[in-house]
């Protein structure tokens, strides 16, 4: 396997994971989309994509070419940045161009990145909306990196607002993947042993059977058509407070990520039971959860990320746990921090497991038996027989600037998956940010939108101890 990271030697071949995204079945992308708090100026665009973000990774400046015994590696090329950068023209004597946003992200989403140039292009939009006078996107494809590595990247061309010679900070992820990376030292007991190994072993079961055998229901929200990657998607964006999810991460004594697990599990059971009717029949949901799996607490510097044996190595070093979203029969009647703690369980249960190593393992074997091709479409099928994937980052602390301008919100999405339904999760500055991707023409974004709220409102209220009824889960 070849080791991502370090300075890339000429003709450097893919990693596993990068042939994988960048196959026939699957050619995944991330867009990183910033706020601005004043109109967007591109005069500096071209000056900063040069001497910031390309000589952050030689792969910037690369294409994918198969070298003369069919191996897939970077190339570098010349970049003419012109190529790159996109201004969108939307019609003019608007006040606002929320739907012209919409539609323009849209079609970004669903065009492929073409393989002849760099994999990356930038989206300057100058017309406001009700959320920011300017926005900027960046289009990165998956095999550039996964989410942590890409979305580093762009946060080392960032400042901080206030005081652009400060570095930037990010919370300490006190119960990150570093306890995958540490479990031995952690799982000392016979008892945490035993533990583990029955969770990885029944994790690791259902994850293949729900890769090989079964599916999730047809449900308003997963339409299970072949071909869903290739179609449009409606971008949705829910705002909470970060100190209302730690007033509720208090009361219920769990962490930041289960009470926003509990508050996307809530809005999911009160879509269901909206989109069908108030019918109480319940249906296998499942998530796909993206996790990363670097034995770290944190980001590190671009230069940290690129030293061969670094622990935050660049690339594509993240796992799939396929989560089972809890059902509820009268879902208006329950109480709604049961989700979270229903959350915190399942969460806790997946970190005792090990079932992310089997499931690599696994794709290393149909790599070496039946070629990259093979794995990429395990994959493929692991993603399209569920019903929704979720993601999160960690952003700053602090308000950041890019190319001298403010940036007022940050979020992703990921693109091109075989899903109805995709939701990330992105910290920054005080503010969790979930936006929702989903098949536009078959999920009702406004309901959803509307059904996300109503969570965390009931969720709030519930744990300000204005609410004490008890439920019980089908699970």
């Amino acid at each position: 396997m070849a080791v991502e990271g370090g300075q890339m030697a000429r003709n450097q071949p893919v990693s596993p994971m990068g042939q994988y995204f960048s196959s026939s079945v699957l050619s995944v992308n991330i867009l990183a989309i910033f706020e601005s708090e004043i109109p967007m100026d591109d005069s500096k665009a071209m000056w900063a994509l040069e001497n910031l973000f390309l000589p952050i990774n030689p792969r910037f400046s690369s294409i994918m070419v198969k070298n003369e015994h069919g191996i897939l590696t970077w190339r570098k090329v010349k970049v003419k940045l012109e190529e790159h950068v996109n201004i969108p023209l939307f019609p003019p004597g608007l006040e606002f161009y929320d739907d012209s946003m919409q539609e323009y992200l849209s079609k970004v989403g669903t065009e492929l990145l073409p393989h002849d140039r760099p994999l990356w292009d930038i989206h300057i939009i100058k017309y406001p909306t009700r959320n920011a006078p300017g926005t900027m996107a960046f289009k990165l494809h998956h095999s550039l990196g996964d989410g942590f590595s890409l979305m580093g990247a762009l946060f080392s061309c960032l400042r901080r607002a206030d005081d652009p010679s400060l570095p930037l900070t990010f919370p300490s992820s006190s119960e990150s993947s570093r306890h995958f990376a540490k479990w031995i030292r952690i799982d000392k007991s016979i008892y945490r042993l035993f533990n583990t190994c029955f969770n990885t072993f029944r994790d690791f079961g259902w994850s293949f059977l729900m890769s090989n055998c079964m599916e999730d229901d047809r449900t308003p929200m997963r339409s299970g058509d072949a071909g869903i990657e290739f179609r449009p998607i409606t971008l949705s964006t829910i705002t909470f407070s970060l100190n209302d999810i730690k007033q509720i991460k208090a009361k219920l004594k769990a962490t930041v990520n289960d009470v926003i697990t509990g508050i996307i599990f809530y809005g999911i059971q009160l879509y269901m039971q909206a989109a069908s009717q108030g019918k109480t029949k319940t249906s296998r949901v499942t998530a796909l959860v993206t996790l990363n799996t670097r034995a770290i607490k944190s980001y590190q510097s671009i230069q940290e990320m690129t030293k061969p044996n670094s622990k935050s190595q660049w690339g594509n070093h993240f796992a799939f746990l396929h989560v089972s979203i809890p059902r509820y029969k009268d879902v208006e009647n329950a109480d709604p921090l049961e989700f979270v703690l229903k959350a915190k369980r399942i969460i806790r249960s997946k970190r005792n497991s090990l079932a992310i190593y089997l499931t690599g393992g696994l794709l290393e074997l149909l790599r070496k038996l039946k070629g990259p091709e093979a794995a990429a479409r395990y994959i493929y099928a692991t993603a399209q027989k569920t019903t929704l994937v979720i993601s999160n980052m960690i952003g700053p602390m602090e308000q950041v600037q890019i190319a001298g301008h403010p940036v007022q919100s940050l979020y992703f999405m990921m693109v091109h998956v075989p899903q109805s339904l995709t939701v990330t999760i992105t910290s920054y500055a005080g503010k969790v940010k979930v936006a929702v991707g989903m098949e536009k023409g078959f999920i009702n974004s406004e309901v959803f939108v509307s059904c996300m709220e109503k969570s965390f409102q009931r969720m709030f209220k519930a744990a300000a101890g204005k609410q004490t009824s008890t439920s019980e889960f089908n699970a």
